[in-house]
């Protein structure tokens, strides 16, 4: 299998080959050997039925709001778990750290079988850091790394988590990402102000000895999960660019441009259209899909359409995340409400991006079926 995979305008899977030609692809590829930046692998496609798992518990290890005091609760089937501080025979020396980022770190269960998942890493690594040992969560535990998307709030985390944890973490541990615009560096320009948005450091990953890994098609994840690969745009969503893209390397950060699709590698700026964004998918035994959606920048509906492509499962069990309409006027998140409610989605758990609107009209519009989320809770699902 060719490690490279895209996707054409319309969603559809082809290969395109590893060496391109041209001037510029042949720059780019002895560039990054001379960089010591090991080509991403293809990640193992989806063919068949995706997998089920009995037990999932998806635990909000970054979110941008934390209520230490709300109890633990039960809603319908699904167990939320709250956490506070981390007391013991004297006063707590700290506690969560809650940021505009997210990161969500996933826990799931086939029979004696248990994997362990991270998705996606805040927007500082002292968050991340100091979250992650709050919580429990063991970095040599971990099966897979999966990021969502190329935006700073999502991967801010990841180079400080992986040189203060490269050593206990699993040796070629996968690292997901949808296709090479993740490594692009990206320039921000949409209110507050505009300005650098940053750039995965490939050399933490090369030092971490983490496996990037391709998963521009479907693609099983842990053996337990899979991703939905690059999502099409079916639906009435609109893809607001709050970011570009930088083609190119500086100064060893940014992505090849032989490894881009051929539209977009003769272009030095392109305005940011998430082809490469990515979500994480639960199949769970007799309840239907949990869809992990992290930003949504492609569409919530768009997201869960896709997933339920992929697998061949209708039913949507819960669908968490960011959605990604906080910059929309309420008529559109009203129809994104409705378009959840059609799919008949059991329940809806709205974080980070999502912005306050789409709750108050979820929360009418789906009585019973919304969760609160907060940095720190755990939504065990199947217990």
């Amino acid at each position: 299998m060719s490690p490279i995979h895209g996707h054409d305008h319309d969603g559809l899977l082809h290969r395109r080959d590893v060496v391109c030609g041209g001037g510029a692809a042949m720059f780019g590829t002895l560039l990054a050997a001379l960089l010591g930046d090991a080509a991403p692998v293809g990640a193992e496609p989806v063919a068949g039925a995706v997998p089920e798992v009995d037990r999932l518990a998806v635990r909000v290890v970054i979110d941008s709001y934390q209520l230490a005091v709300a109890p633990s609760t039960r809603v319908g089937d699904v167990a939320i778990e709250r956490f506070g501080w981390d007391l013991g025979e004297g006063p707590p020396g700290r506690t969560l750290i809650s940021e505009f980022g997210l990161s969500m770190h996933a826990e799931s269960r086939r029979g004696d079988e248990v994997r362990r998942v991270l998705v996606d890493y805040g927007f500082t690594p002292q968050a991340l850091i100091n979250n992650v040992e709050l919580l429990d969560i063991a970095p040599e535990a971990l099966d897979a790394l999966v990021l969502s998307h190329g935006h700073y709030d999502h991967f801010g985390g990841l180079a400080g988590f992986l040189r203060q944890n490269g050593g206990r973490l699993r040796a070629k541990l996968p690292f997901y990402v949808g296709g090479e615009e993740c490594f692009c560096a990206r320039e921000w320009t949409a209110p507050p102000r505009a300005g650098d948005f940053g750039a995965l450091d490939r050399q933490a990953l090369e030092e971490a000895d983490v496996v990037v890994t391709f998963a521009e098609g479907p693609a099983l994840v842990a053996d337990h999960a899979f991703t939905t690969g690059q999502v099409p745009a079916t639906t009435f969503e609109k893809v607001l660019s709050p970011s570009r893209m930088k083609v190119g390397i500086e100064h060893g950060h940014g992505c090849y441009a032989d490894r881009l699709p051929e539209d977009e590698r003769s272009q030095a700026v392109i305005p940011d259209q998430f082809r490469h964004e990515i979500a994480t998918v639960y199949n769970l035994a007799g309840k239907g899909l949990v869809v992990l959606t992290s930003c949504s920048h492609r569409g919530v509906l768009n997201i869960v359409r896709q997933a339920r492509a992929v697998s061949g499962v209708q039913k949507v069990h819960a669908v968490l995340g960011g959605f990604h309409l906080a910059p929309y006027q309420d008529d559109y998140v009203r129809e994104v409400v409705a378009g959840l409610k059609g799919m008949d989605v059991g329940y809806v758990v709205p974080m980070h991006c999502t912005g306050e609107p789409f709750y108050d009209i979820a929360r009418t519009e789906m009585p019973g079926r919304v969760l609160r989320s907060h940095t720190g809770t755990r939504f065990v699902f199947g217990a």
